[in-house]
């Protein structure tokens, strides 16, 4: 196993009766089964751009479309065949004259031919007979195989195919020059150990490679992909994101990614660009990778738990089966309500913020407080809650501690506030009206607290920390006794009177400072 990888012992125990091919080669068809994914239509220039970044990545084959079922298909196909790749370039093509014709003539290196041989397709969709169908594979492999190209021969719909007749068809395609052959499970409906079966029966009488074609209908196509690998595949066809139709193919980055960290297998793939080919194709299809996707989401390497966190913190190991930087990723500490000290002491200092353990327990605190109401705190929400807390001061020196705010405004409503203060470890509860709710909180704190009578609001300022409806605010406020010196505080919350009223009373408890 990778020395990068923390798997499983019972992974490395059953893997000794695995006897994996010497390489597995990458088949990418983002380009062609990826750009039959509903809402996705690669232009020529999409599709070359994604092809050179899939050469940077490694695969072994590109497979650039079906250059007979559109002119745009066969300017594409064309163009990433003269780009001097180093992938293998590959075009589609049923077994019709026209169809390898319009492949050969775009240059390519292998023409991917395919049939359905399963007599459910046979019956409903051809109106063939399995001899039909398999006189026409054998004659247009042999077809594409004498323009001196590599030939790959697919069995559409292999998994619901008869196995006596699967077995027959390609055998005849390998004697007619098959390079190699493609069980693809078409819809999906195949398990990992009927896969498993179904290469180790083909294994023994193809002495071609074998390759594998999965959909994930019922979220088994990654799984199907490594079966087959574990019976003696040497090729898997997969789409950046698992793109394709229907419920997509087999993710690259999932079978890559499992191949090199569980089974330790022998790819060309560079992994460390993984990610950013991800990103690229997400980008091009306006298809969203979702947060949870596995490797390349945004959350694949994202702590939450505090113990989860610790644990990264300690050793990567611990929560996580490889290093975010194999895949071109990173590893970051969500704040939320199940952080911890640990996490939020990490995530200040990566901001270049230094706590003391009485302000960190109080950072913590809040970002709790936050995470408890459905918010995620983000690294620009900690900056503001760390700089708040750091330059308040410290709990023994406050003169003024805040017990309780409530306000009621609306539009027909006076707004109204009522607060409870300890001034000194005397409790205070005054109220007051203003022209909206901040200036009736600050008013009320006023009132309750004749020793600021001389103490005057010079500025406020409210700045809302990120965006959306829960954002934090963060409150300035500048107040300016009668001897001219200012004292410049800060609040931050979710809500702008708490906000505002923790700006008031911080700078109250740096004037009573400021006089000792």
């Amino acid at each position: 196993m990778p020395k990068e990888a923390f798997v499983s012992d019972f992974i490395k125990r059953v893997s000794k009766d695995v006897k994996l091919p010497r390489r597995v080669r990458i088949f990418d068809t983002t380009l062609r089964d990826g750009d039959q994914t509903p809402g996705v239509s690669f232009t020529t220039d999409q599709k070359l751009l994604i092809a050179r970044q899939l050469d940077r990545l490694g695969v072994d084959t590109i497979e650039a479309g079906t250059p007979v079922s559109s002119e745009g298909e066969r300017k594409a196909a064309a163009a990433i065949a003269k780009a001097g790749l180093n992938a293998e370039i590959c075009g589609l093509a049923r077994p019709i004259k026209e169809d390898v014709d319009a492949a050969l003539e775009c240059g390519v290196d292998c023409v991917h031919v395919f049939i359905s041989t399963s007599d459910l397709h046979l019956k409903h969709m051809l109106k063939m007979t399995r001899e039909q169908v398999l006189q026409r594979a054998v004659e247009y492999v042999r077809y594409a195989k004498d323009h001196g190209v590599t030939v790959e021969f697919s069995a559409m719909d292999a998994s619901r195919t008869d196995l006596g007749y699967l077995k027959q068809i390609y055998q005849a395609t390998v004697e007619a020059g098959a390079d190699r052959i493609n069980v693809p499970d078409t819809v999906g409906v195949i398990t990992p150990r009927g896969m498993n079966y179904l290469i180790s029966q083909l294994k023994p009488i193809i002495k071609v490679p074998i390759s594998v074609h999965c959909h994930d209908d019922l979220g088994l196509a990654t799984a199907n992909s490594l079966a087959a690998v574990e019976a003696g595949a040497e090729q898997v066809q997969v789409a950046v994101n698992g793109l394709g139709e229907r419920a997509g193919n087999a993710s690259l980055e999932e079978v890559v990614m499992a191949l090199w960290a569980l089974y330790g297998a022998k790819l060309n793939i560079r992994t460390k660009l993984i990610a950013e080919t991800s990103d690229l194709v997400e980008r091009l299809t306006g298809i969203p990778v979702p947060p949870n996707k596995a490797i390349v989401g945004e959350n694949a390497f994202v702590h939450v738990s505090g113990i989860h966190a610790h644990g990264v913190l300690e050793f990567p190991g611990t929560y996580e089966p490889i290093s975010p930087e194999l895949v071109g990723h990173h590893r970051r500490l969500a704040l939320g309500k199940l952080s911890g000290r640990h996490s939020v002491e990490k995530q200040l200092r990566s901001i270049g913020v230094k706590a003391t353990k009485v302000q960190l327990a109080e950072i913590t605190r809040r970002v709790k407080d936050l995470g408890d109401k459905g918010k995620r705190v983000t690294d620009v929400d900690l900056r503001a809650i760390a700089e708040s807390v750091i330059g308040a001061l410290p709990p023994e020196e406050k003169v003024v501690e805040l017990k309780e705010v409530t306000v009621t405004t609306g539009i027909t409503i006076t707004p109204t506030a009522s607060v409870r203060v300890a001034v000194r470890g005397e409790e205070r509860v005054g109220s007051a009206t203003g022209v909206g709710p901040v200036d009736a909180a600050i008013t009320a704190i006023r009132n309750v607290m004749k020793e600021i009578s001389a103490l005057r609001l010079k500025e406020y300022h409210l700045d809302a920390i990120t965006g959306g409806s829960d954002a934090l605010a963060e409150v300035t406020v500048k107040l300016e006794d009668d001897q001219g010196n200012l004292y410049i505080a800060k609040g931050v919350r979710e809500d702008v009177v708490i906000a505002s009223v923790d700006a008031m009373i911080n700078g109250v408890n740096r004037y009573f400072a400021g006089r000792k």
